[in-house]
């Protein structure tokens, strides 16, 4: 059954699903029951499913995912909300110390089935703390997994496998792109049905066919770069557009396969370009396809600043402008 949403609504739906399919299955977080959270996206599952599934938690981060920790070890499936990403610090220490290493630490004999959503990225005008991209603090620490859909398609099914995962996993939502709709088909028996429509959760996808070059994103900036490519086509210009869907691990191999065929490469980010995951993405593809590259790997991103008021975020984040002044530079060479 296919029917358009919002990315918001779908993840919404996945919640839902999840909940009814299995009795394990908690959500968590500040105001993601009677309010159904600052973005609406638990909007009516505490009524539908009641306060012992659906929990509001006190304003405590630490606490939120240390508990979540402990249900997880006693057979649990927690989602946890963070309500905005700069909020999620001080739960940072449970995240990294217990959840990321917990799994090693008992030689594999504990699993921690944890997801925690984390509403990411600017572009909505919003105040201090409300606006980061934190996603390669978390892809640094091993043990974590970390995902980001830039659609309601793959947020639905992403969503999914990630409730499903044994491994803890680091959900982003691009909270820009919460309103943008798109078609979903939604699960009907079982989550069988749903991986021919999803695809491996760590699996990049090609959303745009070219031959001139190749612009690698994630999360809030697939729709820049699709938007870029079509500016590019314009002036006779082929671009492909690879939707990398998750951080960590990296899906190299799909983007290898798309630089051998334009030779070129531009990787688009909201998080500062400093250390980021572009220049992860630029070292090792670099070093696989060296003999390939007609020009350097490229990175448009946030700057290394702390995030502007929201008066000034336009001209901190990548717009179109900025991507196509990298297309430009690496097709000149």
């Amino acid at each position: 059954m296919a029917e358009k949403m919002a990315l918001a609504k779908a993840i919404n739906e996945s919640l839902r699903r999840a909940l009814e399919e299995d009795p394990k299955v908690l959500v968590m977080g500040e105001d993601v029951g009677k309010l159904g959270g600052v973005f609406r996206v638990t909007d009516g599952l505490q009524k539908d499913f009641g306060e012992s599934r659906v929990i509001d938690t006190p304003l405590a981060e630490s606490g939120i995912v240390g508990t979540a920790i402990g249900l997880a070890l006693r057979g649990y499936r927690p989602v946890v909300e963070i309500q905005f990403d700069g909020f999620v610090f001080p739960a940072y220490d449970q995240i990294v110390t217990q959840l990321a290493k917990m799994h090693a630490r008992s030689l594999g004999k504990v699993k921690l089935p944890v997801v925690v959503r984390i509403p990411y990225g600017g572009g909505i005008g919003a105040v201090e703390h409300h606006s980061e991209s934190p996603e390669s603090l978390f892809a640094h620490v091993a043990g974590l997994k970390v995902v980001s859909p830039s659609n309601a398609s793959d947020a639905y099914w992403m969503m999914q496998q990630a409730i499903r995962s044994d491994d803890p996993v680091i959900f982003f939502e691009p909270k820009r792109r919460y309103w943008d709709k798109a078609e979903v088909t939604l699960s009907d028996g079982g989550f069988a049905a749903g991986e021919a429509i999803a695809g491996p959760l760590h699996t990049a996808r090609v959303v745009r066919e070219g031959t001139d070059l190749t612009l690698v994103a994630y999360g809030p900036m697939v729709k820049l770069c699709q938007e870029v490519a079509d500016a590019a086509a314009e002036e006779g210009r082929s671009l492909e557009v690879l939707d990398l869907r998750s951080v960590s691990p990296l899906d190299f191999d799909s983007i290898q396969a798309s630089v051998e065929k334009t030779r070129r490469l531009v990787v688009v980010h909201e998080a500062p370009v400093f250390f980021g995951s572009g220049a992860e993405i630029a070292a090792r593809i670099t070093e696989r396809c060296f003999y390939h590259l007609e020009a350097p790997v490229l990175r448009v991103g946030g700057y290394h600043a702390p995030y502007p008021p929201a008066r000034l975020e336009e001209s901190y984040l990548p717009d179109l402008d900025r991507v196509l002044d990298a297309v430009d530079r690496s097709l000149a060479y």
